[in-house]
């Protein structure tokens, strides 16, 4: 084989094709081999190629960075969609919890107000059953007397109420202390609607309350009414018409006149201790009258030696009339008021010796006969049961002795009507 090997073509000689450099008078050549330029094409067809492609770049560029933009937006405004809806879905909830709660705080305002009477309906009642113990009255055991632990359930709502509002510390407590218990349901449940279940067992308790209130008012009034009815009645059958303040006639005025309107409407429960108010100063005014006027026994347990009417006179030996009663007593014991009033007569009159007079009122006085001392004057106002002297036997007496009567508009009344009648208000009038 030579030096330059021969590339042959289909049988002929292909020629070798040299790279001649020269620099100066130095030349240098190099043969140009198949791989080279094998080499050679493959690096111009990828500089082609590249030229091509980034050529191409340049011109879709604005097409795909357009897309790209394109499906960016959209992006943008689902994402933008999203945002709203859930804006608006947190819009309604907060909307609802809103006025979930201002209707939470209007039943509370209601309720407060509701409380708030009742309390002022008890300091009106108060009185009047301080007044009522203090006359006797009572009136039948009720659920008005469970009122305290009423009115603490009433506070455990308001609690509650506040739980459902997020001012309490535990929720729970509350709730349970007001005898709810959640269902399988209530998971569901609004603060409204949990309020509403709370105010409505509320309204019905601060209503029984205000019912008991007023059923106790109206039994008291009753019991009033009935006692003094009966007072009154058994002071009527003394036979003297009696007066007090509550059933006397108004005085006189100027005169009056004018066309038919009705009353002023006003709430029940204040006419309902309107009528208590009534009922209850009627009531004093009759145990007052009972014991100004002569209804005490002047001598409770001792025996009566004479009693009111006709009798055979000790000194005569004939018919009398006897206008009193006599008590047998003990020279020198005490003798007291059957009754309160003014002293009229304090001194020596006639046959009844010692004797003291008291204007009771009502046209009604008492004498006391036969006195051995007398501790009081004219003029002195005396209380019942007050010591007004002592027994003994002045006057025209055959004996130590108390002679008591009582006259109505100066005419002599038989007093052992009076001392029955006592006898039945002395149980009013402890």
């Amino acid at each position: 084989m030579s030096q330059h090997q021969e590339s042959r073509v289909f049988g002929k000689r292909r020629p070798d094709h040299f790279l001649i450099l020269a620099s100066g008078e130095k030349v240098r050549h190099m043969r140009i081999r198949p791989w080279m330029t094998g080499l050679g094409l493959t690096l111009l067809g990828a500089v082609s190629v590249g030229y091509l492609a980034a050529t191409a770049y340049l011109v879709l560029r604005d097409d795909l960075i357009g897309a790209t933009m394109a499906r960016q937006a959209r992006m943008q405004f689902e994402y933008e969609d999203r945002i709203a809806a859930l804006r608006a879905q947190v819009d309604r909830v907060t909307s609802r919890q809103m006025l979930d709660q201002q209707v939470v705080e209007d039943k509370v305002e209601k309720l407060l107000e509701q409380q708030n009477a009742l309390a002022s309906r008890h300091g009106k009642i108060g009185p009047l059953l301080e007044r009522a113990e203090a006359s006797g009255i009572s009136a039948p055991e009720t659920a008005f007397q469970a009122e305290p632990a009423k009115t603490a359930s009433a506070g455990g709502g308001l609690k509650a109420i506040d739980a459902l509002m997020g001012k309490a510390e535990d929720a729970s407590a509350p709730v349970a202390a007001l005898g709810y218990q959640a269902s399988a349901g209530d998971g569901h449940e609004t603060a409204g609607d949990r309020a509403d279940k709370l105010f409505s067992r509320m309204t019905l308790s601060l209503k029984s309350i205000e019912q008991d209130q007023l059923e106790k008012v109206e039994s008291l009034t009753a019991g009033a009414t009935q006692t003094a009815d009966e007072m009154e009645t058994i002071m009527q059958r003394t036979g003297i018409p009696i007066e007090t303040q509550a059933t006397a006639p108004a005085e006189a005025a100027g005169a009056e006149g004018g066309p038919y309107v009705d009353p002023m409407s006003q709430d029940n429960f204040d006419l309902s201790l309107s009528r208590l108010d009534s009922a209850l100063n009627r009531l004093e005014e009759v145990k007052a009258t009972a014991k100004r006027l002569p209804f005490t026994n002047p001598a409770p347990g001792r025996d009566i030696t004479s009693t009111f009417g006709n009798r055979t006179d000790p000194f005569l030996g004939k018919l009398a009339m006897h206008t009193g009663v006599d008590f047998r007593f003990e020279t020198g014991e005490e003798v007291v008021s059957t009754g309160a009033g003014k002293v009229t007569v304090a001194g020596a009159v006639g046959g009844y010796g010692n004797m003291v007079e008291i204007d009771h009122g009502n046209g009604i006085t008492t004498r006391y006969g036969h006195l051995s001392r007398i501790l009081v004057s004219v003029g002195d106002a005396v209380e019942n049961g007050s010591l007004i002297g002592r027994a003994g036997s002045t006057g025209r007496s055959t004996g130590p002795h108390l002679h008591y009567e009582v006259r109505y508009q100066g005419e002599p009344e038989n007093p052992m009507r009076f001392i029955n009648a006592a006898a039945k208000l002395n149980t009013f009038l402890r």
